[in-house]
């Protein structure tokens, strides 16, 4: 399971991927119960919370996708059996899926693609909310020494 703020898309990869660099604050898989304090402060365009069910089934994944709306809760189960969310000051983000990903786009005709949801979403913020582009990816040094210099004032 994971939360992503999601500020910008990467309409080049997918799965998580999709959205760049986004926010990931930590959420602790193990805990049955938990309750997550999103910085209220420039908020990302929006919020996707991923879970697998184990036994893992693709098609049982949980998907939920919500931005900031101060003063409304929403709750309800997600896909994956057994996950139950409530959320404060947000709203669901509904309406997206494979018809989100453009006809003209060449990806739409590879499965992995069509298929992720995050890349469907991932498409949804770009034409419904105008998401820019991510910048360049980190690349981190493949031996140790050869990463960027770095001084402390």
């Amino acid at each position: 399971m994971w939360l992503a703020g999601v500020r910008h898309v990467a309409l080049d990869q997918h799965c998580l991927r999709s959205f760049g660099q986004p926010d990931r604050p930590r959420v602790d898989v193990r805990s049955r119960h938990q309750i997550l304090e999103l910085p209220e402060h420039n908020p990302p365009l929006a919020w996707y919370l991923c879970a697998l069910p184990n036994p893992w089934k693709w098609s049982d994944n949980a998907h939920i996708a919500f931005e900031a709306a101060p003063g409304e809760q929403w709750e309800g189960p997600a896909l994956v059996p057994g996950l139950f969310v409530h959320i404060d000051n947000a709203r669901p983000i509904t309406g997206w899926g494979e018809d989100s990903i453009p006809e003209s786009e060449p990806r739409r005709k590879s499965y992995r693609f069509r298929t992720c949801r995050n890349y469907q979403f991932a498409w949804w913020l770009r034409t419904e909310r105008n998401a820019p582009n991510a910048p360049p990816e980190y690349v981190p040094p493949k031996r140790a020494g050869e990463g960027e210099q770095m001084s402390l004032i």
